[in-house]
């Protein structure tokens, strides 16, 4: 490269990335599983790609200043890789790696901020960003053997067994449909994660209802029943002992439920969004209500099975029903406002394709929904592995945390199909009277009960802003706390391990952007989990004698020791 960078044609590049954006675009929606419609993807006209010729000017300086001084530094030999795939030493001393590594990063920002001078709608760009984003992360050369320079002296230092180590992990991988993120040989689900002791008190075909054996003399009249998201397995909230909320809020005092998933197969490829909700979730509570005796239980929704929480709620109120004296919404979505990342799968036409292709039956694979969330973040979650199981040969470290996340779910179609158009595309959850679930028209706006809400700071999958948008649904009494990280890290938080912080805004005070309460909370160190546990208490009634045995009578005996077997299942 010049110092002037003539190497860098700056009118041709404009020119190409014009006519490939959107190809690019198309190419990483169908690595997804969009696929096309009547011959378009996504089922609508391809958007018609046009700079800003004063960004496009501006950005073609930078890029000129940006190349002199990179050429600069390696004629001195001072390269700056600030990325942390460059970090080993063998990216520094080699200056022909060096160069190339700098040359992408370069290169790689350029064309993130072609996205910024594209004239555009919101939506459009985006697509094109995430577009890019997986271009840039894919064409990295750390994911290839010819241009690492780490995998390379890794394989003469070890004179060529990290190559062969590789190969076997490659080939290890195929087998089990996909890329090790951590040493899965360690794990065992009942075994060393899911081993807080309990039983199996009612299963159907959708879910096993679990209680878990009280670990204090005394616990609060309210039961608590915990919903998981149904797209994963419950064991996120029973990794280890240390982090287990589901241990946590025992040794709080309350007599604790969980539903535990049934990972789908054919014979449930039917089911709909409203069987999940009355033979599940409602089902789940009244069990609950049934084996107490309570005429209230708390309730827990995580993620989706937040969502599929408060959509029960929706349904009992209309009812006339109030068997919920509070919830408690951990990174939901409520109002879909905010979605984050995961708009640019979501338009009329994705969803249509969906509705043809499994709305009567079918299975979303369980596979293709874990790589969909990986790719999200591709650089942390898919091409790390790649280069360091494969070409450099290496086991990754075991992972309670990344075990869980591989262990995968699938879902029966018209579910998907009704989630994505219902909650994504049209949020009708929060249109009084839009939305029909089993026979009723629902109005959260009627589900006035207490609700403690958390959101994730930098959660990539329920943004904070669409978890405090949750505040502006609900009527009754709020409390809306912010932790920091990120979907997961966020939420399996516990207090012994003193880490991150959390902010909790003014009593009562909601404005309507997420924005204002933030400058208006203070932040706490550690755990939000004490402050939700003293919320709970708040609501779980007076003390009683712990129960002596799960379930009751013959209705809800011990089925199976827990974690039972339906979370044991793979997709």
């Amino acid at each position: 490269m010049s110092k002037h960078g003539d190497a860098f044609d700056w009118a041709q590049q404009a020119a190409k990335f014009q006519e490939t954006a959107v190809q690019n675009w198309r190419n990483a929606m169908q690595a997804f599983g969009q696929g096309e419609v009547q011959g378009n993807p996504l089922g609508a006209p391809l958007p018609q790609v046009k700079f800003v010729p004063q960004k496009l000017m501006e950005l073609q300086k930078q890029y000129l200043a940006e190349a002199s001084t990179l050429w600069n530094q390696g004629v001195s030999g001072k390269l700056d890789l600030k990325d942390k795939r460059f970090a080993n030493d063998a990216w520094k001393t080699n200056p022909l790696a060096a160069m190339m590594a700098a040359s992408y990063l370069l290169n790689a920002r350029t064309l993130l901020s072609m996205v910024e001078a594209v004239d555009a709608d919101v939506k459009t760009k985006n697509r094109l960003r995430f577009s890019v984003e997986q271009w840039a992360a894919a064409a990295a050369p750390t994911n290839f053997l010819a241009l690492n320079a780490e995998a390379q002296q890794k394989a003469v230092d070890t004179q060529g067994a990290s190559i062969a180590q590789g190969v076997a992990n490659l080939l290890k991988d195929i087998q089990q449909g996909h890329v090790s993120m951590t040493d899965e040989s360690k794990f065992e689900v009942g075994k060393n994660v899911a081993t807080t002791e309990g039983a199996v008190v009612f299963e159907n075909e959708f879910f096993q209802l679990i209680e878990y054996k009280p670990l204090t003399a005394k616990v609060y009249e309210r039961p608590f029943l915990m919903v998981p998201p149904c797209i994963n397995k419950f064991y996120i909230l029973d990794l280890q002992p240390a982090n287990s909320l589901i241990r946590y809020a025992v040794s709080e005092g309350h007599r604790t439920f969980v539903v535990s998933w049934r990972n789908p197969d054919q014979s449930m490829a039917d089911k709909t969004w409203d069987d999940y909700i009355e033979q599940a979730v409602i089902r789940a509570i009244t069990a609950v209500q049934d084996i107490t005796g309570a005429p209230q239980i708390n309730a827990l929704g995580f993620c989706v099975g937040g969502t599929m929480l408060t959509t029960a709620l929706g349904v009992l109120r209309a009812r006339g029903e109030d068997p919920v004296a509070s919830a408690t919404l951990l990174t939901t979505l409520v109002d879909f406002s905010d979605t984050g990342i995961l708009d640019v799968f979501i338009d009329e036409g994705v969803v249509r394709y969906r509705e043809m292709e499994m709305g009567r039956g079918g299975l979303m694979a369980g596979n293709a929904l874990a790589s969909t969330f990986s790719f999200l973040r591709p650089t942390d979650l898919v091409w790390n592995y790649v280069a360091g199981n494969y070409l450099k040969g290496e086991t990754p470290p075991p992972f309670d945390l990344l075990y869980w996340n591989s262990d995968s779910t699938n879902l029966p179609g018209p579910y998907y199909a009704w989630y994505l158009r219902h909650t994504y595309l049209q949020n009708d959850l929060i249109k009084p009277g839009k939305a029909e679930v089993c026979g009723v028209k629902l109005d959260l706006g009627k589900v006035d009960m207490p609700i403690y809400m958390y959101g994730s700071r930098e959660d990539h999958i329920v943004p904070i802003g669409g978890a405090y948008g949750s505040t502006q649904v609900f009527p009754g009494d709020k409390r809306f706390v912010m932790g920091a990280s990120g979907h997961i890290a966020g939420v399996i938080n516990p207090p012994a391990a003193k880490k991150r912080t959390h902010w909790i805004g003014p009593e009562g005070e909601f404005p309507a952007s997420v924005d204002d309460w933030i400058e208006t909370a203070t932040e706490y160190p550690g755990s939000w989990w004490p402050d939700w546990s003293n919320w709970l208490q708040g609501h779980a009634g007076k003390q009683i004698a712990a129960p002596k045995a799960y379930g009751k009578g013959a209705k809800y005996k011990a089925i199976e020791p827990a974690p039972g077997r339906y979370v044991k299942a793979k997709a």
